[in-house]
Parts: structure tokens; sequence; C-alpha cells
């Protein structure tokens, strides 16, 4: 696997990556409580949105931090970011059928969006090795 490349449009999409988490990120680790109200929260826990928000900046951040990255790095992060979104999805489809505002459809659709686009790819990198032996 070692003489396989990555993508360049995969390296595009952990940029992308890290700037949508940065920009839902820092207003979730600075402001919760106004951030999540505006989008119609009425219960706010600060704790486990700023929880939220240093996930998101881990991850995006190791998203730009290793976008230049080799196929056996990129691996590992395709399968972080699967496991990590697709629990993000069951979680927020949870808490919408418990009465969740309606922003949480939003970014509940912005994970599934995501993990569709690490799902594609980490089968694509796995046809590529499979083709390469």
């Amino acid at each position: 696997m070692a003489a396989m490349d990555v993508p360049p449009s995969l390296r595009r999409w952990f940029i992308a990556h890290f700037v949508v988490d940065v920009i839902f990120a820092v207003p979730l680790m600075l402001m919760p409580q106004a951030f999540l109200g505006t989008l119609g929260w009425k219960t706010i826990d600060p704790t486990s949105a700023r929880l939220v928000a240093a996930a998101l900046l881990g991850i995006g951040t190791q998203s730009l931090l290793g976008r230049n990255a080799s196929v056996e790095v990129f691996l590992a992060m395709l399968n972080l970011k699967i496991i990590w979104s697709a629990a993000a999805v069951m979680g927020l489809a949870v808490s919408i059928a418990q009465g969740a505002p309606d922003a949480a459809w939003a970014f509940m659709s912005l994970f599934i969006a995501f993990s569709g686009v690490w799902m594609h790819h980490r089968i694509r990198l796995h046809q590529m090795a499979a083709a390469t032996d």
C-alpha cells in the first residue's frame, strides 16, 4: 500500500473538514449558550458543548495537519472520521426523536454528508490497494 498515493480530492476534503469543524467549534467553545440558543436549543449544558467543540477541534486540526501524510495515515484518519460521524448521526437521531430543535436536523445532515465522503474514500483506497496487489 505504500506505493499508492492519496487522491488529491481526499486531501482537499480534509482541508474542507478542518474549515467546517473550526467554524462550529469556536463558537461552541467560547460561547455555547449564545451559539446554541440562537439555533433553538432551550436547555444547554456548556460543558457538553465544549467537549463537542474539543472533539471537532481535535479531529479538524488533525485533518489539516495530516493533509500531506501517507496513505497509511489517511486510512487511520478515515476510520476515525467514519466512526465519529456515524456515532454523531446515531446520537443526533436519538436526540431528534426526543425533541431536539430543528437545527439538529442540519447538524445530522452535515454529519451524514461527511460520513458519505469518508466512506466513499475509504472504499476507494481499499479498491486501489487491492488493484496494486
